[in-house]
């Protein structure tokens, strides 16, 4: 396609997306000037008040509201978990994934860009992230993902025919972004910076004006159909197959080399081939004249995460609204009333003296300072026919104030209009008691609950964009450091057989090795053979479901841990030397983990082995409980072999007398098997 045909295409789909979804920009804009930037006056009231000398006061509330909101989310950040979703998938792999997505939110900053969005959607209506592909290092060529935040909100343009709320469906986006020209040139060079001036404004910017130049990201999805196969070991009729079938793209699968040696030597055939439906996803950076750049993006989704606020559909016709948006009116009745209520009592002119002409002569310069000093005392000339000395007129506080209550039945108006009231907002209200307090908290919350909502949406539509973009980005064999959802980093290999270890005590994992008769393999002494247990976490195979889980975080549960321990050890003492440990390791001093330690080498030795695991007396009780029922297990199955064969018996009798003899035998093996069966740990009452 040519670059004329494809700046074309954009400003057609520009166009289409910008005019779909321009109402919601336009009060997105309207509420962010207002809320954030303070503009509660209109232009040409302001100006003929300052024209006049009067004052127009700007007391806004509203950002308290947005940060109640957004601070809420902060406190609650949502958690992605993966899980396994079909045969292909393992549990490890799948805690693996897990654990690589929580350290690529770690080293991307990945909690400002949340942060960012719910705050932008509560404040104007909607507001984005995004996830990039970046090389690791500068002297490296891995490359990790990461997650981005979109500070301008209104740099994106989006699908407007888009239906689900987590952009899993949009085909088409723009995100813009403006440069010096210099930044420009050092970047591409000496391409054309001309305006697009025949398709208009771009979000109200030219695409050149003075020294900034602007460019912008023209995402496009395009449905492809592509050949897959379904290839697996060769097929012996009347067997199954010793090993799962797998889907692999045809293209995939001719480009593999060891695939196709493999198909050559016989060990694996195609069972079936279709044709599926896809997505190719594509990358153009644009100018206002020509294409800067194009590049095909791995996933099936435009990597633009919106998160939106108050989402309502009016005839087809999608309005995005923000926290404060129906609360404008009510806080410029706030603005508009205090003003009101300032000019009447701060600003009014000084309430005069009146009096008969003549009583002022004496101490003539403390009465003309009367209404700007304070004097201990003034004097009035006597004049004859005169009632009395001067009288000061009344203040006319009426007025003042019902300027006054009609501010506050305002504000009130605007707790109604959004939702939170004093109890949610940290302030004293009528209610006493701690649940009544709390009640009324939670009706705030809950007003509210859409926008944590919303962000968890969009979390979670963001770790399956990363599931669906890992196996293209982390593909080779690699060690990649991940992050447990604790806080503590471990390095992992993927893609590649390691030997498993022991998560407790880090020792390699070994089983029997086979000889070619399927029984265990013996050195010359007689010993067993032993080989290490390998394990991989291929990234590259197998489907993964994902989940969120919104709640405190994990610095806050344990918190909340270390109260109810030592809340249980109040009402328990008992629990004290057994419980030592763990809350030691649940509390933020300094060195907790050390006093941790210390406290778990002093418990007693039945309660905790060595090891950190069961007591050596438990332990040992075990494994003879195991040794003894792997022995009646072999005799329980030798009887039954001789009852088989005692069936093929004629002798009635003698089939009957052995019938016996075995149910006896087996009965008194049942019962030796459970005396040997290990017992429960003593509890720590027991113990003490």
């Amino acid at each position: 396609m040519a670059d004329d045909d494809e700046i074309k295409e954009a400003r057609e789909e520009f166009d289409r997306c910008l005019s779909g979804d321009d109402h919601n920009r336009t009060a997105g804009r309207e509420d962010l000037d207002f809320a954030r930037a303070g503009n509660h006056w209109p232009a040409d009231i302001k100006k003929q008040r300052e024209d006049d000398g009067r004052i127009c006061l700007t007391i806004n509330m509203l950002p308290a509201y947005l940060r109640q909101v957004v601070n809420d989310a902060r406190l609650n950040s949502p958690t992605i978990r993966v899980s396994p979703a079909d045969d292909a998938a393992d549990v490890e792999t799948a805690e693996v994934l897990g654990d690589l997505i929580r350290n690529i939110e770690y080293t991307s900053d990945a909690d400002v860009a949340y942060d960012t969005g719910v705050d932008c959607a509560a404040s104007n209506g909607f507001g984005f992230w995004r996830i990039t592909a970046e090389y690791a290092r500068d002297d490296t060529f891995d490359i990790d993902l990461a997650i981005r935040r979109i500070r301008n909100p209104f740099s994106v343009v989006w699908d407007g025919d888009s239906q689900a709320v987590d952009s899993s469906d949009w085909n088409v986006a723009f995100v813009s972004e403006r440069s010096t020209r210099k930044a420009f040139e050092r970047q591409w060079g000496t391409k054309v910076t001309a305006n697009w001036d025949d398709l208009g404004a771009w979000g109200g910017t030219d695409w050149r004006d003075g020294d900034s130049v602007t460019t912008a990201e023209w995402w496009k999805r395009e449905i492809v159909e592509r050949k897959i196969v379904l290839v697996g070991p060769v097929r012996v009729p009347g067997q199954e197959p010793a090993e799962q079938p797998f889907v692999i793209g045809l293209d995939v699968f001719e480009g593999d080399e060891d695939m196709q040696a493999m198909l050559a030597a016989g060990l694996i055939e195609v069972y079936r081939e279709r044709l599926a439906e896809s997505y190719k996803v594509t990358k153009r950076i644009i100018s206002g004249a020509e294409v800067l750049d194009r590049q095909d993006w791995p996933g099936r989704y435009i990597p633009i995460i919106p998160v939106w606020g108050d989402e309502f559909d009016i005839e087809g016709r999608v309005y995005h609204r923000s926290l404060i948006h129906d609360a404008l009116d009510a806080a410029r009745r706030y603005d508009y009333w205090s003003t009101a209520a300032s000019e009447l009592v701060a600003l009014a002119p000084r309430v005069p003296y009146i009096g008969a002409k003549g009583s002022f002569n004496s101490d003539a310069d403390r009465w003309a300072t009367a209404n700007t000093q304070s004097h201990p005392y003034i004097e009035y000339d006597v004049v004859e026919g005169a009632l009395s000395g001067p009288q000061r007129q009344p203040i006319g506080g009426e007025v003042a104030g019902a300027s006054i209550q009609q501010a506050l039945s305002a504000s009130d108006d605007i707790k109604k209009i959004i939702g939170l009231y004093d109890a949610s907002m940290g302030a004293r209200s009528n209610e006493t008691s701690g649940k009544a307090i709390m009640a009324r908290q939670r009706e705030g919350d809950v007003s509210t609950f859409h926008y944590q909502d919303n962000q968890a949406r969009a979390i979670r539509h963001t770790g399956r964009v990363l599931i669906d973009l890992i196996p293209h980005y982390y593909r080779t064999a690699r060690i990649v450091r991940v992050r447990g959802e604790d806080g503590s980093e471990r390095k992992v290999q993927i893609n590649k057989a390691f030997p498993k270890s022991d998560p407790k005590t880090g020792q390699p994992v070994t089983e029997p090795q086979l000889g070619l008769d399927g029984q265990p393999a013996r050195d010359a002494a007689g010993a067993p053979l032993m080989k290490a247990v390998m394990a991989i976490h291929d990234l590259t195979v197998g489907k993964y479901d994902v989940t969120v889980s919104a709640g405190p975080s994990f610095t806050t549960r344990r918190q909340e841990a270390a109260e109810q321990m030592m809340e249980l050890i109040r009402v328990f003492p008992q629990a004290a030397p057994l419980l030592g440990d763990l809350l030691a390791k649940k509390l933020d001093w300094p060195g907790a983990d050390e006093i941790a330690e210390r406290l778990k080498k002093v418990l007693p030795p039945n309660v905790l082995g060595e090891d950190g695991g069961l007591p050596p007396q438990i332990k040992e009780f075990i494994e003879q409980g195991k040794q003894m029922i792997e022995l009646l297990q072999g005799t329980v199955k030798k009887l039954e072999a001789e009852n088989a064969a005692l069936k093929a018996d004629k002798s009635v009798d003698v089939m009957e007398a052995k019938t016996k003899q075995f149910d006896a035998e087996t009965d008194r093996m049942r019962a030796l098997a459970d005396i040997a069966r290990p017992q429960p740990v003593p509890t720590a009452q027991a113990v003490y």
